[in-house]
């Protein structure tokens, strides 16, 4: 929805972009200035991901077998700091700094003991839980005393 309000596309030209409203797109799109920047860094980052993934997919069913084992390099952490790296940048605030804070503990100090998938599941309560913590530190106007 808010990708929609940015980009103000033409009607009919917006069933094709929702094709590339992905994470990467998303990100880029978000981090921008506003207007043609915005449109830009999202048309951009949709065409080359689809490039890319085409062409690599397409390298990895014809020879994937030729890296080996894929574990030993390393890439399953690829993903994850891919997606770190892009949102880093909108994490901005006291309140965005310490949700993401708790959410990486979450999930880092759940992986040992919960079934792969469900720490970032409860990761994501961090953000709930910073909101009722922040509602609870501050007092409401019926609370305050008069001045």
């Amino acid at each position: 929805l808010r990708l929609s309000q940015l980009l103000a596309l033409p009607r009919a030209a917006r069933p094709l972009a929702a094709h590339w409203v992905i994470d990467e797109s998303s990100a880029v799109a978000l981090a921008q200035r506003g207007g043609r920047h915005t449109r830009l860094g999202f048309f951009v980052t949709g065409a080359t991901l689809y490039v890319l993934w085409n062409v690599t997919t397409l390298l990895g069913a014809l020879g994937a077998e030729a890296i080996g084992d894929t574990g030993a390099w390393g890439l399953d952490a690829a993903g994850p700091a891919v997606f770190l790296a892009l949102l880093a940048p909108m994490v901005r605030t006291a309140r965005e700094r310490v949700t993401a804070a708790a959410a990486v503990l979450l999930g880092l100090g759940l992986l040992p003991v919960l079934p792969g998938g469900v720490p970032v599941l409860v990761a994501a309560l961090a953000a709930p839980a910073v909101l009722w913590a922040e509602g609870r530190r501050t007092p409401r106007p019926s609370e305050e005393s008069p001045r």
